[in-house]
């Protein structure tokens, strides 16, 4: 008697070890399927485009008299940027970073023929959102997620080759969107060091920009975080050693590669309102995102936002900043005169102190 419950103790150890181990290929199945929904919850199969679709109502539109007028305004914006291009020599394949084609950065959408380079702090916040809307992430996922939404993007837009590249323009509307060099290198700064958020890689790297460039009698002083000429002053060295920069910092004419790769449609910051209806408009993209712009209100620099803090550079610091972003300045017709005009002596010897901000914190 003894020895058959022994052996039925077994048969069901033995049963329980053998389910364990059947069962748990499809644990793991379902741990990783759970994982795939969560990632892919935003995503609903409404109609025929996979997703929602804007009510007639609410469809913003240019009239064709402005359509018209924005269609010349982008044929002047690709004349100037050949003709530059051609001038500077920017348009010859080269081994430098100038002057090789950077496919790298381009967020391709196949399905709505639509390709962009994401120039960051030029609307790149709002674009990101209208990409991941096309890529079939829900707009009430993304109101409501806490994911990044470049890695929401990476997720659907793998980096592409060159010839990848090539050939999704073939039949796609190639865009990006510029803003002025030193109004876009404010509004990374602010962002990434003045709002930056506790203990985040900007913050603890900002505390080290702090260390190395603050006079020590000052570094238990506030700021915290570096002062915009703090920040200067590294970028320059960065700049100087040819060391890797942020993307929110570093020249978009080096991101993008503009004149070795062609763009159609070439918006700008001053004019994005009435740019984007054009490219949603030419894309036939109007009944699927609308001419996002998040927090637009952030985001426009004052004269006296700009004068408050590039008035803190030197002139010879000043002189630094445009001589690397040169060709932002001259591809996409932009002036840094008024800056030159502000800019304090190289002798003037003031105290080095934070900057009052005014406002509210830079727009994406």
């Amino acid at each position: 008697m003894r020895l058959n419950k022994t052996y039925w103790r077994a048969i069901r150890r033995y049963f329980l070890v053998f389910t364990a181990i059947a069962f748990l290929p499809l644990a793991l199945v379902y741990l990783v399927r759970s994982e795939q929904i969560y990632k892919i919850k935003g995503y609903e199969y409404i109609n025929e485009t996979h997703l929602p679709l804007i009510p007639d109502e609410a469809i913003q539109s240019l009239s064709e008299s402005d359509m018209l007028k924005v269609e010349r305004r982008m044929e002047r914006r690709r004349k100037f940027l050949a003709e530059k291009c051609s001038e500077l020599g920017l348009d010859v394949v080269g081994n430098d970073s100038w002057h090789k084609p950077n496919p790298w950065e381009f967020l391709v959408n196949k399905k709505h023929h639509i390709i962009w380079c994401n120039v960051f702090k030029a609307a790149s916040s709002s674009w990101m959102y209208n990409f991941n809307v096309l890529a079939g992430y829900s707009p009430d996922f993304l109101r409501k997620t806490k994911e990044i939404f470049l890695h929401l993007a990476r997720e659907r837009y793998p980096r592409v080759t060159l010839d990848e590249l090539h050939e999704a323009q073939n039949n796609s509307v190639t865009f990006l969107i510029a803003r002025h060099p030193f109004e876009r290198l404010l509004s990374a700064y602010r962002d990434k060091f003045v709002y930056a958020i506790p203990h985040s890689l900007h913050d603890k790297f900002g505390r080290k920009i702090v260390r190395t460039y603050r006079k020590k009698s000052l570094q238990l002083k506030p700021p915290k975080y570096p002062t915009f000429q703090e920040f200067v002053r590294w970028l320059l060295d960065q700049i100087k050693h040819d060391n890797y920069l942020d993307m929110h910092f570093v020249s978009y004419t080096r991101f993008c590669t503009p004149c070795l790769i062609h763009f159609d449609v070439i918006l700008k910051f001053e004019t994005l309102e009435e740019d984007q209806l054009y490219l949603i408009e030419k894309t036939g993209l109007k009944q699927i995102i609308a001419p996002e712009w998040q927090n637009p209100g952030k985001g426009k620099n004052t004269l006296d936002l700009l004068q408050q803090f590039y008035s803190k550079l030197t002139r010879t610091e000043i002189d630094g900043l445009y001589d690397y972003y040169r060709y932002d300045f001259e591809l996409f017709n932009y002036s840094a005169t008024s800056y030159f005009n502000i800019a304090r002596s190289n002798e003037e010897d003031i105290p080095e102190q934070p900057v009052l901000l005014l406002g509210k914190p830079p727009a994406p």
